[in-house]
C-alpha cells in the first residue's frame, strides 16, 4: 500500500493545484478571452516552461534521483551532503548565465517560437518579447525547486514539492484580478505574477529541507564525482526531455501561422488535458521513479518488475475511461468553465476540436509517465532518448500532414491537427518503450491482464453511452446558466464514475488488481 499511498498523496495535493489552475483559467479567459494578447502571454510563459520541463522535471530529475538515492543507499550522510552542495552551486551557476542570456536576447529567442509572428510583422511579437524578459528567471528558480523537490522525494517527503504549483495559481489569479487593471498593458501583470511565483515556489521548500538537516549550501562541483554522473546521464535525457518539448515548440510554430487564436486554443485544451495527467500521471511517475531506483540498487528484479506491472494496471484503470469522458465532455467542459463574457461559444467550438484530439492520446502520454521511470531509474539513459526520437520525427511528420490536410479540406479548427499529431505519436513513444522492457525482462507482465481489458472496455462503453444521452444537446448548455452548467456537469460526471465503477466490478475487476505489486 505504500506506493498506492504515495500516489494518493501526490495525486491529492496536484488535484488542489489543477482545481485552482481552473479557477485560474476561468478567470484568464472572463478577463482576457482568447486573442493577440494571450497569446502574446501564453507563448511567453511556455518558454520558460518549455525550458522547466526540459531541464527542471525533464533531464535533471530524471538523472539526480537516481543518483541521490545510490549515495542515500549507502549510508554515507557526509557524501550525500557534499552531492548536494556540489549540485547546487554547479546548476544555480549554471542557470545564471543561462537566465542572462535569455533576458539579453529575448527578441532572438521568441523569434524561434513565433516566426510565424516576426515574419508577418504582428503587434503580438513585441509585445510578447517584453513579458518574456519578465518571466525567463522563473526557469531558474522553478530549477531549483525542482532540486529541492527532487532531494524530498528520495526521503519520502511528496506533498510539499507537488503543493508548490498551487503558489503559482494562486500568483496569477491575484495578478489578473488586482494588479491588471492597474498597469497601462493589462495582459503583463500575468509576467509579474509567473515571477513572483518561481520565489514563492522555491522558499517554500526550505522549512522541508531544513526538517531533513539537507539546506544545500551552494559550492561549484564541476570535477565532483557524483556531478559528473549526473552530468553524464543527463547528456541523453537532455534528449529524451526535450523530445515532447520540440514537438510543443513545433506546434507553436505552426500555430503562429494559423488564424489568431489558435495558440490560445491549444493553451485551454492542453490544461484540461493536463488535469488527468497532472493528477495521476505525473503524480505516478513522482512516485515510483525513487522507488524503482531504490529496487535496482538492491538489485531486485522481481519487485522492480512488479511495480511497473502495478503501475500499468492502475494506468489502464485510470487513463481509458478519463480519455472516454474528456472526449464525449470536451465541448460541455469548456462551456462550463471558460464561456463567459470574453471568451465566445466560437472559442469554445476551436477549443473543443484540439481537446477531443488530445484526449485520445491520453493513456499514451500517461504509460510514456509510467514505462520511462523503468530505464531511467536503472540508469539507462540511452534507449528511451532514442525512442524519443523516433516518436519526434513522427510527431513532427504528422503535424505537416494533418494541418496541410485540414487546411486544404478547408476545416475551420486546422490547430486540431496538431493536438492528434501529438496523440499518434505518443502511442508510437509507448509502444517502443514497453517492448524495450519486455525485450530485456526488466518488466514481465503478470497474470489477469486480459480480465481487466475487458472489464475496463465494457464499463467504458456503458460509461460512454451514459455521458452522451445525457450532454448531447449542446446548445442546452450554451443557454443555460452557470449554476446550471456546473450542477450539470457535476451531475455527469459522477454518474458517469458511478456506472464505470460499478461495471467494472460487475466484469471481474478485483480489488487486488489495484494493490497488486504495490509495496
Amino acid at each position: 500500500m505504500k506506493l498506492l499511498k504515495s500516489t494518493a498523496t501526490v495525486g491529492s495535493a496536484t488535484l488542489l493545484s489543477r482545481v485552482l489552475g481552473f479557477v485560474r483559467d476561468v478567470i484568464l479567459a472572463r478577463v482576457f478571452g482568447a486573442s493577440g494578447e494571450t497569446d502574446a502571454f501564453f507563448l511567453a510563459f511556455k518558454i520558460p516552461n518549455f525550458m522547466r520541463r526540459l531541464f527542471a522535471e525533464g533531464s535533471f530529475s530524471l538523472a539526480f534521483v537516481p543518483v541521490l538515492s545510490e549515495y542515500k543507499a549507502k549510508g554515507d550522510r557526509e557524501a550525500l551532503r557534499d552531492l548536494i552542495d556540489n549540485v547546487t552551486g554547479t546548476l544555480a551557476a549554471i542557470l545564471l548565465v543561462l537566465t542572462a542570456i535569455g533576458i539579453l536576447a529575448a527578441p532572438l529567442v521568441l523569434s524561434i517560437f513565433a516566426p510565424g509572428w516576426l515574419v508577418n510583422d504582428r503587434p503580438e511579437f513585441d509585445l510578447s518579447s517584453g513579458m518574456l524578459r519578465i518571466t525567463f528567471p522563473y526557469i531558474m528558480l522553478i530549477s531549483l525547486t525542482a532540486l529541492a523537490g527532487g532531494i524530498l522525494n528520495t526521503f519520502g517527503r511528496f506533498l510539499i514539492p507537488a503543493l508548490t504549483p498551487v503558489l503559482l495559481n494562486l500568483s496569477l489569479i491575484a495578478s489578473a484580478l488586482l494588479l491588471a487593471g492597474h498597469l497601462e498593458v493589462p495582459i503583463t501583470a500575468l509576467a509579474w505574477g509567473v515571477l513572483a511565483a518561481g520565489f514563492a515556489q522555491l522558499i517554500i521548500q526550505v522549512p522541508a529541507l531544513m526538517r531533513l538537516g539537507l539546506i544545500p549550501r551552494p559550492r561549484w562541483g564541476w570535477r565532483h564525482s557524483g556531478v559528473r554522473r549526473i552530468i553524464k546521464l543527463m547528456i541523453p535525457t537532455l534528449f529524451g526531455s526535450s523530445v515532447a518539448q520540440i514537438n510543443l515548440l513545433f506546434d507553436s510554430i505552426i500555430a503562429t501561422f494559423l488564424v489568431t487564436g489558435s495558440v490560445s486554443w491549444l493553451y485551454y485544451s492542453d490544461r484540461l488535458l493536463e488535469f488527468p495527467l497532472g493528477v495521476f500521471g505525473i503524480a505516478l511517475a513522482t512516485v515510483i521513479l525513487p522507488n524503482l531506483s531504490q529496487k535496482h540498487a538492491k538489485a531486485s528484479t522481481e519487485a522492480f518488475s512488479a511495480t511497473l506491472d502495478w503501475a500499468m494496471r492502475l494506468a489502464v484503470i485510470v487513463t481509458v475511461p478519463a480519455a472516454v469522458g474528456l472526449i464525449i465532455l470536451a465541448a460541455p467542459i469548456l462551456i462550463t468553465l471558460f464561456q463567459y463574457d470574453a471568451f465566445q461559444l466560437d472559442d469554445v467550438r476551436m477549443s473543443s476540436y484540439s481537446l477531443i484530439a488530445y484526449a485520445a492520446g491520453l493513456p499514451a502520454f500517461i504509460a510514456v509517465k509510467v514505462l520511462a521511470p523503468g530505464y531511467y531509474a536503472r540508469q539507462d539513459t540511452v534507449t528511451p532518448v532514442k525512442i524519443a526520437i523516433a516518436a519526434m520525427v513522427s510527431n513532427m511528420l504528422l503535424n505537416v500532414i494533418f494541418v496541410g490536410l485540414l487546411v486544404f479540406q478547408g476545416f475551420e479548427g486546422p490547430h486540431a491537427g496538431l493536438a492528434l499529431a501529438s496523440s499518434i505519436a505518443a502511442y508510437l513513444n509507448a509502444t517502443l518503450l514497453y517492448r524495450g522492457l519486455r525485450k530485456r525482462n526488466v518488466y514481465v507482465p503478470e497474470r489477469g491482464w486480459l480480465r481487466l481489458w475487458i472489464a475496463v472496455i465494457v464499463a467504458c462503453v456503458a460509461m460512454g453511452a451514459l455521458l452522451f444521452f445525457m450532454t448531447h444537446d449542446i446548445n442546452s448548455w450554451h443557454q443555460s446558466d452557470v449554476y446550471l452548467r456546473v450542477k450539470n456537469l457535476g451531475l455527469s460526471i459522477s454518474l458517469g464514475v458511478i456506472i464505470y465503477v460499478f461495471t467494472c466490478m460487475v466484469a471481474g475487476l478485483k480489488s487486488h488488481d489495484l494493490l497488486r505489486g504495490a509495496k
